[in-house]
Formats: structure tokens, C-alpha cells, sequence
């Protein structure tokens, strides 16, 4: 069930197939039932309360009139989309003593060949039967768990040394499953994550993200598995077993520039000729696929240890890169990295996209990527070539200043930018919508004595200042790379948007608001006020001639956003 603007239409019937919608992951629908002229009338159709209240961030799958939404920790909802009712409920039970990387939340199902698909925390692929929820076969994606980072190496002065630790570098999976040509393709995320330590504050985003000089981590894959069976067809390592220390880039083909201690990092090879077992680069967004190539398009995580590159000299080939890859085999085809090298954790978070560039009178094929430097970046599909980036969507300031022990203060930095809100594009109209942050970051460098004479240890923290935060909503035009309009909202935005044809773009907010605009210029056209965090990405389908806008809504930890465990559907209103 793939679909696409030719989606299941008997019945009156219009799916939302795939993670994006479409193979393109364009997240832009045809429908038009709900418009800029009647969108004053959409009031709620159906709400579930699914007991599961933690961060909540998937995209509802629809098809043939059925509702799949994974829930946090892995559970699995199957509801008739148009009622609500509930037809069957998978209940996940986790590895006893499998430690979760990155907390419960999962991006969503893929449903395909009469089967679910869910990737889960602890690093499992589980095919279940469409119709009933019975498990029809459950994987090990990844094998055994890995090392972590402890807080008692941390300074005794640090006062992260003793706050509440929420996740660390280990191994789980959070993206979206995409089926293609008798496989599901997931990978595999955490590997460079580094500890994770709570804000004293509750309704407060997350303190700070530590990356310790030391063996954790392995490296991150993108794999393929048999839709009958779960047998694996094949694995691409995002860090290549040779050549993972690269060419020692001090730019990228975008203009970006980086300041690096090239023959230090050289020297040091010598030291950690096994970097690349512990290279990190986790696949955090679901693919994109050209099926006219049989390619797919995806991002890549931050080398390990975050934040710190005392053992890990070179430009830690594939880390935050776009990497384009052979459907059938996983064959490498080309990469771009964003950063090398990165201090910063400039993953690519936010899924590419597939769309038809227009320059210089030519229609090309290219992959775009919205990344958390702050600009979206578009490529050449078949080259990698890069093509254009737009104006920075967020301001930039210190962008690629290496982190010092006195502190540097960086924006965007670790949380983006463009976090993992998937954006969509209106090819017809040449914009792409992207849901972003400005919310700066204070790098610092810490050193700490290990005792008996040995050589002092280094971590490098990563915390929010007391600067003010707040998301920003734009709507790029293509044509240009310029800002067409900009909505500024009062928290940073994370969840993702929809557009469609009906000249409407939705976006919640961790306030629990749930907006509508209109695409062109935009105005502020509607909004409904949930009780939680509305920090997923919105969809929309059609069942029995009606069209429907669904949502889930349960807030977000990491960004101090409410959590909650609603699933939110709307519709016109009759009146």
C-alpha cells in the first residue's frame, strides 16, 4: 500500500500510505474537501485516549478505511478511521534488561503486504497480521546492547554529575519502517547519543547532552528484511569499515567552512586506528524513495562520542550526511556530508524529500533535506551534486565555532534547526514548509583528572542558556531560496507540518495548539486546543467521500511539552 495522488480511491477513499504520504515523503495531499474557505468549520470528528501518556510522535497510517498508529513503548492501535472504535490493540513486551537509548516514542508503522511493520526501543522489527494484531514474526535488528557512558566520570563540580539521567548512547529504533519491492527498510538509532541529564524543571526542555571521551557506541546501519520472513536482504554501515577518516574537508561544496586542526587530527590516527568500531552516524528518518531508480535518500546521525573528537580523528565518514543508496542491494551511490567532522550534533534529523526542481528553465529531480544548520539544502537525486540551499530559516549565530572550555554559545545548535519535523512540499507551487527552532545552545569543554598519574579526561557538554526560545514556521520558495513567509510561535516548533491542495498548511505546537494557515501568505486561518503537546506530524485521508485531518497529541519530554495520549481527527462540521 504505497500511496500517492492515485491513492486508494474506491469508495470514495483516499489513504495516507506510506511514513510521507508517498514514496516522495512529500507530505503534501490532493485533497481539497477541507480548503482555505471552509477550514473555519473543522471541529473534532473522534478523539481516542490510548493510556500510554509519554512523548508522542507517530504518523498515523491509513488504509482501506483502517487507522494503524504505533503508541510510545511500542504498542500498536488498529481504529476504523472514520468512527474511532478500536479493532485491535497490539501489546509490546520489551527485552527484560535491555536499557532504552532515547526514550518510548516511536515515528510510526508501515503497513504493506497484509502486515504491519514497527521497528521497536529495543532494537526488534515485528511484522504483525493486518487484520487481528497477531504477531507474525519478531526480529533482533541490532544484537547485543552496547557500552554507555556513566555519570561518575563527570567532574565532581559538575552538577550534572548528579541530576536525573534520561538516555545515553545505546541502541533502539525510532524511525518509521518504509516498505519497498518485498522489503521493509528500517535502521537503527542511538549509537552516538551520548548521556542525556533532566532539567530540575519539569515543563523545562532537556538540560544537557554530555559526550565522553571513550569506547561507546558501534556504528549505525540502514537495513532491508524479507516482508514474509524478517530474513535481512542486506545492511548498509553508516561508517565504512575503511576510509571513514575521509579527505580532512575544511568546506563543503554549500559554502560552509570549518575550523579544524588538520595535522593533529592526522597524527592521531596512529593512536585510534579503531575509531570507525565506534563511529556512531544513527539513522534517525525514514527513507525516500526515486522508484524510477530504485534509490533511496537518507540522513545520518552524529559521529561518536558526541560533541567530542578527541578519538575520532578525520571527517567520520558517513556521520551527518545524505546518503543515497541501491533499493535491491544497499549498494552505496554517493553521500553529501553537511559537517564534517561535527562537534555540534548536526545530524541530519528531518526525513529528505523527493520533488521536481525547476532552475534555469530545466526540471530536475533532486533531493531536498531541511537540516539543523537552519538552511534546506537541495541536490541533484542522481549525483549528489549540490545544487542551492535557501536563506537560514532560524537565526545563525557562532555557527561552527569549536567548543572551548571557557563556553561558546552556538545557534542553531544541537536541537536545530530543523529537528526530526518531517516537512513537506508543494511541487505544483514550488514551496517546501519547514517546522523549526531558535533555541541556543552553550557548548563547553570540560576536563577531568582520571587519579593515579593518568592523562585528564574530556567531555563536552551541550545546555540551553537562559536566551529566549521560540519556533518559527516558513514557507520556502524554491524559485529563490527566500523566506516567502515566516510565522514566529511562542515555543519551539517539533512535530512536522501537512500541506494541501486545499491551500492549507497544519502545525501543532507543544502548547497543545493545533493550527491551520493558509499556505499562500500565512494567515492564521484555525486552530483547536489540546490538553497535551500537539508535537507529531499531522495527516489527512478520505473515507467514504470524507475527507479527515489526525493528529496524535502527547507533548514532548526532551522540550518540557506536556505528554498526553491523545489521538485527535477532525472533519466539517455539518452545521
Amino acid at each position: 500500500m504505497h500511496a500517492s495522488k492515485s491513492s486508494t480511491a474506491n469508495a470514495g477513499n483516499v489513504d495516507w500510505g506510506s511514513y510521507g504520504l508517498n514514496l516522495n515523503g512529500q507530505r503534501h495531499s490532493e485533497l481539497t474537501q477541507i480548503n482555505t474557505g471552509n477550514v473555519k468549520q473543522l471541529a473534532s470528528a473522534w478523539t481516542v485516549s490510548t493510556g500510554v501518556k509519554a512523548t508522542f510522535q507517530a504518523t498515523p497510517i491509513v488504509g482501506n478505511g483502517v487507522m494503524y498508529v504505533s503508541l510510545p513503548f511500542n504498542h500498536v492501535l488498529a481504529l476504523d478511521a472514520a468512527t474511532g472504535k478500536q479493532l485491535w490493540k497490539y501489546t509490546h513486551e520489551r527485552k527484560a534488561g535491555w536499557s532504552m537509548c532515547c526514550g518510548p516514542a516511536n515515528r510510526g508503522v508501515a503497513v504493506s503486504d497484509g502486515k504491519v511493520f514497527i521497528g521497536t526501543v529495543d532494537a526488534r522489527l515485528i511484522a504483525l497480521d493486518a487484520r487481528n494484531g497477531r504477531k507474525l514474526w519478531d526480529i533482533d535488528v541490532a544484537g547485543q546492547p552496547v557500552d554507555r557512558e556513566q555519570q561518575d566520570t563527570l567532574n565532581g563540580s559538575d552538577p550534572n554529575k548528579t541530576r536525573k539521567v534520561t538516555g545515553g548512547t545505546g541502541v533502539g529504533i525510532a524511525m518509521a519502517p518504509v516498505v519497498y519491492k518485498h522489503k521493509v527498510i528500517i535502521g537503527i538509532t542511538g549509537v552516538g547519543y551520548g548521556l542525556h541529564i533532566d532539567n530540575p524543571r519539569s515543563d523545562a526542555p532537556l538540560g544537557a547532552v554530555i559526550g565522553v571521551t571513550g569506547r561507546y557506541g558501534r556504528p549505525g546501519f540502514l537495513a532491508a528484511f524479507d516482508v514474509d520472513t524478517g530474513h535481512q536482504v542486506w545492511q548498509f554501515d553508516t561508517i565504512p569499515v575503511k576510509g571513514w577518516e575521509g579527505h580532512f574537508a575544511t568546506a563543503t561544496a554549500d559554502g560552509s567552512h570549518f575550523e579544524r586542526d588538520i595535522a593533529t587530527e592526522k597524527a592521531a590516527l596512529k593512536d585510534y586506528p579503531d575509531a570507525a568500531i565506534f563511529g556512531g552516524g544513527s539513522a534517525w528518518s525514514t527513507p525516500a524513495i526515486d522508484t524510477e531508480t530504485d534509490t533511496l535518500y537518507f540522513g545520518t546521525g552524529n559521529p561518536s562520542p558526541q560533541m567530542n573528537d578527541v578519538s575520532r580523528p578525520g571527517d567520520n565518514l558517513y556521520t551527518v550526511s545524505l546518503v543515497a543508496l541501491d533499493t535491491e542491494t544497499g549498494q552505496y551511490k554517493w553521500h553529501y556530508q553537511q559537517v564534517p567532522h561535527d562537534l555540534w550534533g548536526y545530524d541530519l534529523a528531518s526525513p529528505p524529500v523527493l520533488f521536481q526542481y525547476q532552475q534555469h528553465g530545466r526540471n530536475i529531480p533532486v533531493v531536498g533535506q531541511a537540516g539543523k544548520t537552519g538552511w534546506f539544502y537541495i541536490h541533484d537525486r542522481a549525483t549528489g551534486a549540490f545544487l542551492a540551499k535557501s536563506e537560514a530559516f532560524v537565526p545563525q549565530h557562532n555557527l561552527f565555532k569549536k567548543p572551548n572550555m571557557d563556553g561558546v554559545i552556538v545557534y542553531p545548535g544541537i536541537l536545530g534547526g530543523a529537528n526530526w519535523s518531517p516537512t513537506s512540499v508543494d511541487e505544483t507551487r514550488q514551496k517546501v514548509f519547514v517546522a523549526a527552532m531558535h533555541s541556543p545552545i552553550k557548548y563547553t569543554v570540560h576536563e577531568t583528572e582520571t587519579g593515579n598519574g593518568q592523562q585528564p579526561m574530556r567531555y563536552t557538554a551541550s545546555e540551553p542558556t537562559e536566551d529566549a526560545r521560540w519556533g518559527l514556521l516558513s514557507a520556502i520558495d524554491l524559485h529563490s531560496g527566500k523566506i516567502a513567509w515566516q510565522q514566529k510561535t511562542a515555543q519551539p516548533l517539533v512535530g512536522g507540518v501537512l500541506s494541501t491542495a486545499g491551500g492549507l498548511l497544519f502545525c501543532g505546537e507543544g502548547n497543545g495548539q493545533f493550527n491551520a494557515y493558509d499556505s499562500q501568505t500565512g494567515q492564521a486561518l484555525w486552530h483547536y486546543q489540546s490538553e497535551y503537546g500537539v508535537n507529531a506530524p499531522p495527516i489527512t485521508y478520505q473515507v467514504n467521500g470524507e475527507q479527515y485531518i489526525a493528529v496524535v497529541s502527547g507533548g514532548n519530554s526532551l522540550f518540557g511539552f506536556k505528554q498526553g495520549d491523545s489521538i485527535m481527527v477532525f472533519k466539517l462540521s455539518k452545521h
